[in-house]
């Protein structure tokens, strides 16, 4: 599909009523449902299904198979790998309506995602956390957190850009990439400005 703000696959289905920033791209066999809002410069990667009313920010990364269902909000900088599921409701059934039960979950931004995890309807993933390949979310994750497995659990801190963070004695660390201090306070790390 041509347009001059953003680039879609021709084989990419997009309904009447889609917010999409500049610099998108939407890649083959994904479908744009309406009501739906994404942000400048995201690359949505093939066969993705974004649900109507789901909001991405600017430079939202989705890799291939991905479902983002109705009531998800991800931030700008977000990653999601190959084939992260989102949930909406906690307890589905076919003969139930349950649409009025959406459950919001929130990824904030820089988080990454990674392929297969799963993510269990009404969590917030904090700002730079780091999901690991398979893992099922079935409760809020902190900002700058590694959390692998299932159930997920936290394994240790990154730093924004992905690296491992290890604290010494003062609570403190450095990024190895990029140099930036961060402190842990309270069970919650903060970058150092």
């Amino acid at each position: 599909m041509e347009n001059l703000s953003y680039f879609a696959h021709q084989t990419a289905v997009i309904d009447d009523g889609c917010v999409i920033g500049e610099g998108t791209k939407i890649w083959h066999f994904s479908h744009i449902m309406g009501g739906c809002s994404i942000g400048k410069m995201c690359n949505i990667g093939q066969n993705v299904v974004i649900s109507p009313n789901v909001v991405l920010g600017r430079n939202v990364k989705i890799q291939n198979n991905v479902s983002v269902y109705t009531g998800v909000i991800c931030e700008d900088d977000v990653f999601l790998g190959p084939s992260v599921v989102f949930t909406n409701v906690l307890n589905p059934r076919s003969h139930v309506n349950r649409k009025a039960e959406f459950k919001q979950t929130v990824v904030r931004r820089g988080a990454s995602i990674g392929a297969n995890a799963t993510i269990v309807c009404g969590n917030e993933i904090g700002e730079y956390a780091m999901i690991g390949a398979g893992a099922v979310i079935t409760k809020p994750v902190k900002p700058y957190a590694l959390v692998v497995g299932n159930p997920a659990r936290q394994i240790g801190w990154v730093s924004a850009n992905g690296n491992k963070l290890c604290f010494d004695a003062q609570n403190r660390a450095v990024c190895p990439e990029t140099g930036q201090m961060y402190e842990l306070r309270n069970g919650t790390v903060y970058e150092i400005k």
